[in-house]
Order: structure tokens, then sequence, then C-alpha cells
């Protein structure tokens, strides 16, 4: 199990911070044709219910925003990833579809709101500390090139940032050789929504990523 913590710095800005660690072993697919009708179902769904105005007034994206300011970081210049996929759903009524563990992780942060990060444990090395990015800190984000960071959220491990609830990082990334998967979800204002979507979170691996040897912890 990595070992997990959030900084003093965070705690500080954003005191009612709770995150929710699953790690399990996994076996990946390119797609998986249960999940994708259960993503599509969820997609249809949302995107006949929710206006754009109204995604930012989800409690779980709310409270995310509003630590995103706390730490200095503009969240609609650098949208949470939760954020970003519910504006998706309701502007072209589709989500990307990336694999199994990928989706899987996406259909719990859109019918949520929580941002959820999702890595590769392996490519992790050392303890994993929650803090504030710094400026000019080195981060490649998934299909996104360099990010800025700075003042915004972050996960790091001994070789540097790898996580943020805006993009996840290219050397932690989820791939198709992936065996052991860590998943983190942050709630920013530790709400009981948090256990129900770890609830949901590991269903949805069990029965869709044949996930086996589950650690699961809360951190705060």
């Amino acid at each position: 199990m990595q070992n997990i913590s959030v900084s003093e710095e965070l705690k500080e800005k954003v005191p009612q911070i709770k995150l929710a660690s699953i790690e399990c072993d996994v076996i990946l697919q390119q797609k998986n044709e249960g999940l994708w009708e259960a993503v599509e179902q969820k997609v249809a769904e949302l995107a006949g219910i929710l206006q754009i105005d109204e995604i930012s007034t989800i409690p779980a994206i709310a409270a995310s925003r509003k630590a995103y300011k706390a730490c200095g970081k503009d969240p609609a210049r650098y949208r949470l990833s939760a954020e970003a996929l519910l504006r998706r759903v309701v502007n072209r009524n589709e989500i990307y579809q990336i694999n199994n563990v990928v989706d899987l992780l996406n259909l719990v942060s859109i019918s949520t709101g929580f941002s959820i990060g999702g890595y590769d444990a392996c490519k992790i090395s050392g303890e994993v500390v929650f803090g504030i990015g710094r400026a000019a800190e080195p981060y490649t984000g998934i299909g996104r090139g360099e990010l800025n960071i700075e003042g915004m959220p972050v996960f790091r491990d001994e070789k540097g940032a790898f996580g943020t609830p805006t993009s996840d990082s290219e050397r932690t990334s989820v791939s198709l050789e992936t065996k052991r998967f860590l998943m983190i979800i942050v709630d920013y204002a530790a709400t009981v929504q948090l256990d129900e979507a770890t609830a949901d979170a590991k269903n949805l691996l069990v029965r869709f990523a044949q996930a086996t040897n589950f650690e699961i912890e809360n951190i705060v």
C-alpha cells in the first residue's frame, strides 16, 4: 500500500480535505463493452438534466473550486477533471473512451463530481504527499504537455509531482501494461459522499477490471 499523506500547507488552506485511496491488482482491457454501456447510459442521463451553469454548483465541484482558489489557482482557467468531463457531457453528450480502468474512474467522477486520480502504482516511487505546486515545478500532463502547477493541489513522490485534480501526469499514467492500480478520490469538504464513491469505485473495479488484493484507506 502506498504511504499517502496531506501536507500541513495544504491542510492549513483546505482544513476539511479528505482522501480515499484504493489500491488493487487489475486486468486492463482496451474496452469493456458492458462498462461502456453503463458510461453511455450515465452520459445520456446527465446530458438530459444538467445545464452548463449548474455544473459548478454541484457540491463536490463547488468545494474543489473553492480549494483551488484557497491554494492560489484559478479553477476557471485550470479546470478540475470532473468539471471538464461534465462540461463535455453537457456540450457534446460524450466523454473520451480510454481503457476499462480509466473509463470506470471517469464514470465515478461524472456520477459524483469528485476529481479522481488514477495511477500505475508500480510507477510511483516512495511516499506520496498531497501538497501545493511550486513555481516552475516540472509537470507533464496527459494530453496537455507542460502544465503550470504553481498554486495547484498536487501529488508528489520522491521523483516529484505526478498528479493533480486538473490532469494526471504522463509519468504515472495507466496503460494496458498496468498491473497494480492506485485510485485517489479527493474530497475537499469531507462529505459522506466520499464513502459512497469509494464503495462504488470498488464495485466497478471488481466487476469490470477483475480487481483483487484491495487495500483501501481514508486519509485526513
